[in-house]
């Protein structure tokens, strides 16, 4: 098991505004238990320029990427994967000796929960919110195939992120919406912390709900969900799974899915 730091270690960063421990603590278990040699690091650029220029001269291997920088790295940055094109989004740069390719590993990890929970395509669906996540979301159920309605009361961003997808706009949730998909920060640690983003009418009436919010897990629409029967995917499961997908861009080895749940339980550790 490696514990210490030499000239050999490999470095990757986070590049946020406002830099959280989830990232440090979880990528940082893992290389520890899985013996590499590499050290994760949270980073608040003044200079986003500057702070990719310094990924490539200094060689840092990887670094996640948060709001409000997952668009203006784009220019900076030598090529996108799919994952990224499909929504003008990067939440990932990976070096490889020198090119910096940019990834959407939040794209990757919904459209893997739809395929893991069986999510039947057919279901319609009501997105709440139409914020930098929901593009990844919709993409991603878009991609699933589901059509819907984008829940905002943002007369910008809402109308926008509809017609990108050929999905409707409105400001409130349509009757009978089958999957109910929470992109706002509502129920997040906070003054938000106890709103519900679906009434218990419109939970009740749903097949599946959908929560991105993973501070807490166990959101109050997940809890409302779980009292009233209704199956649910929750935040925790999306951070995980976009965490593990850069952990495995960044060294090339995937952890196991009891190594990732027990990362992600230091991760959310004090």
């Amino acid at each position: 098991m490696v514990n210490y730091v030499d000239r050999e270690t490999a470095l990757c960063i986070s590049l946020a505004a406002r830099p959280s421990n989830h990232g440090v603590r979880f990528h940082n278990w893992l290389y520890a238990e899985l013996g590499l040699n590499y050290l994760y690091k949270a980073v608040a650029p003044t200079d986003i320029t500057a702070a990719v220029a310094g990924i490539r001269g200094l060689g840092i291997r990887g670094a996640g990427v948060s709001m409000p920088y997952k668009q203006d790295v784009i220019p900076l940055i030598d090529a996108l994967d799919p994952s990224a094109e499909r929504i003008n989004a990067v939440n990932t740069i990976v070096n490889t000796d020198g090119e910096l390719v940019g990834y959407n590993t939040d794209y990757v990890a919904v459209a893997s929960l739809l395929k893991s929970h069986g999510v039947d395509p057919a279901l319609t669906v009501a997105v709440r919110g139409s914020g930098g996540m929901a593009n990844a979301v919709v993409a991603a159920l878009a991609d699933h195939g589901h059509a819907g309605t984008i829940v905002a009361r943002n007369a910008d961003t809402g109308p926008a992120l509809a017609e990108l997808y050929g999905w409707e706009h409105s400001t409130e949730v349509p009757a009978g919406a089958q999957l109910l998909v929470n992109v706002t920060p509502l129920g997040m640690h906070g003054d938000a912390a106890e709103e519900q983003a679906f009434s218990d009418a419109e939970i009740a009436a749903a097949s599946l709900v959908f929560d991105v919010v993973a501070y807490p897990v166990h959101t109050p629409l997940i809890r409302a969900a779980e009292r009233l029967g209704v199956p649910t995917i929750n935040g925790g499961e999306v951070i995980a799974l976009q965490a593990a997908e850069q952990f495995a861009l960044y060294t090339g080895v995937r952890p196991t899915p009891e190594q990732v749940a027990a990362a992600e339980d230091f991760a959310n550790t004090d």
